[in-house]
């Protein structure tokens, strides 16, 4: 939901400088706000899972925790979502284009603990023991546009902060 929500707020931020409305970046920050809450819900139950299944682990296994890929990737999952939520505590990350940025690139991090360690890694939750199959085309052409999208918002980020500079100046001069 967060990696949703933070792609529709860089379209937005693409589109803002085109059609310059103040519903336009009002919605922006209601979204933002959204973004942190689903992030939040999904930060916890992350970790409530990661605590059941280290709880599983020890009535199956003897032991709560093995290293193993899938609960490392995990525990990854859990430390990069406490970062990307952590960001607002500091002043010059406590953008909007950063909080949707990182919550659309953090799931990579979860595509990893499913997909990647499943068939790529090896280890106890994963099926790839034997030879890796190749990553499809797909997933390279998606990486690529995510890119351009985080780049173009950026860009027009850069272009809104210096219209609104232009005119603040202009109506202190006035």
């Amino acid at each position: 939901m967060g990696a949703m929500l933070g792609l529709l707020n860089l379209i937005m931020m693409i589109i803002r400088n085109k059609y310059k409305t103040k519903q336009l970046d009002d919605n922006i920050l209601e979204i933002g706000y959204i973004i942190e809450m689903a992030l939040t819900i999904g930060l916890f139950m992350l970790t409530i899972g990661c605590f059941l299944g280290g709880v599983w682990a020890n009535e199956s296994w003897g032991r709560y925790w093995s290293w193993d890929s899938k609960e490392t990737w995990a525990l990854v999952g859990i430390l990069v979502y406490s970062v990307v939520l952590h960001l607002r505590l500091i002043p010059k990350l406590n953008t909007q284009f950063i909080k949707s940025s990182m919550s659309l690139l953090a799931i990579l991090v979860i595509l990893m603990t499913y997909l990647g360690v499943n068939y790529y890694l090896s280890g106890m939750h994963s099926y790839g023991q034997g030879t890796p199959t190749g990553i499809p085309v797909y997933v390279y052409l998606i990486l690529v546009a995510v890119g351009a999208i985080i780049l173009l918002a950026y860009k027009a980020e850069n272009e809104h902060k210096n219209q609104d500079k232009k005119h603040k100046s202009l109506s202190s001069i006035g």
